[in-house]
């Protein structure tokens, strides 16, 4: 088969139309006009058989067989950005667009109060921030980096371990005033108090209570009737005097240091929950997406401003 560079350019645009959202960013992004963009994906879709676009006045959305396409050929570009990277020698430039894809706790308490100062570090790089459900396979070509709490599940996607923290268990001053300090795990079993529960996505059933001091761990089954998909909920019925919640320090630390919440049973917060970033390249990724895990690194080792 005879290799036709054309079809690699007209790739390579089809891929700045998906980044870009329209023909005209694209031409932006590619130095060209609109006309010149459309007239490439024209070539393309004929190359190929099929349309790749639906074209409206006011947006174009990839077709079925145009999303597949996509999703195939997006990390073969990013391979191909990784090589140029680094036969160059590595480059530093951070610059172009960045799509961040986080889950719901990440967007709303890890990092929004920080992303003014990334964005200042870096000039010449535009962010897309936003909120996922999930990541898989079948949606990596939709975003550079994401950012996510809990152990990596299996996937073709390249993962690394950013960070963990400590799992703490929490209540209202007035529900502990009302209720009491548990002495020992195993009291949130027995009825006396209402714990909050949280789903956990992967497996649609409430989170196991896990409780570790040093090498001794001791698992809860414990006493409440409400169970909760989402961090914000979780934080209002427990600020609200509901019960008892399990949540992570990164969000709790800055409403016990304010005394909104008070940390239960110190001596048994040893168990600790993992923060993963994953991205498509294998080897060396590209600039902005190094740069962005190491702003969130750092950004975690200390409380916004």
């Amino acid at each position: 088969m005879v290799f036709d560079p054309r079809l690699v350019n007209g790739l390579a645009v089809l891929a700045a139309v998906v980044d870009g959202g329209n023909f005209a960013r694209a031409a932006k992004v590619l130095g060209v006009t609109p006309s010149a963009v459309s007239r490439a994906i024209s070539r393309l879709e004929k190359r190929l058989g099929f349309r790749v676009f639906e074209r409206d006045p006011r947006a174009v959305r990839l077709t079925e067989e145009g999303h597949r396409l996509h999703s195939e050929i997006a990390p073969l570009l990013a391979r191909l950005e990784d090589a140029a990277t680094r036969t160059a020698g590595g480059a530093t430039a951070v610059r172009g667009r960045l799509r961040v894809n986080v889950d719901a706790a990440v967007g709303q308490f890890v990092l929004p109060s920080r992303l003014a100062e990334f964005l200042a570090q870096n000039p010449e790089l535009s962010v897309d921030f936003l909120v996922r459900d999930r990541i898989d396979d079948s949606v990596a070509a939709d975003f550079d980096v994401a950012v996510r709490f809990g152990e990596p599940r299996p996937s073709s996607l390249t993962c690394r371990r950013l960070f963990d923290t400590r799992v703490l268990t929490c209540a209202s001053p007035e529900y502990v005033a009302r209720h009491g300090r548990p002495s020992d795990p195993a009291e949130l079993a027995s009825g006396r108090y209402e714990c909050v529960h949280y789903l956990d996505p992967a497996t649609s059933r409430p989170f196991r209570w896990e409780f570790r001091r040093g090498e001794d761990l001791v698992p809860v089954d414990p006493h409440g009737r409400l169970v909760v998909n989402d961090v914000q909920a979780l934080l209002g019925a427990c600020l609200s005097g509901h019960g008892v919640c399990q949540v992570l320090e990164i969000y709790a630390r800055p409403m016990i240091d304010d005394g909104r919440l008070v940390q239960l049973l110190p001596e048994w917060s040893g168990e600790r929950f993992p923060v993963y970033a994953y991205h498509r390249s294998r080897r060396l990724p590209p600039a902005r997406v190094r740069a962005f895990i190491a702003f969130v690194v750092a950004a975690t080792r200390q409380p916004p401003s």
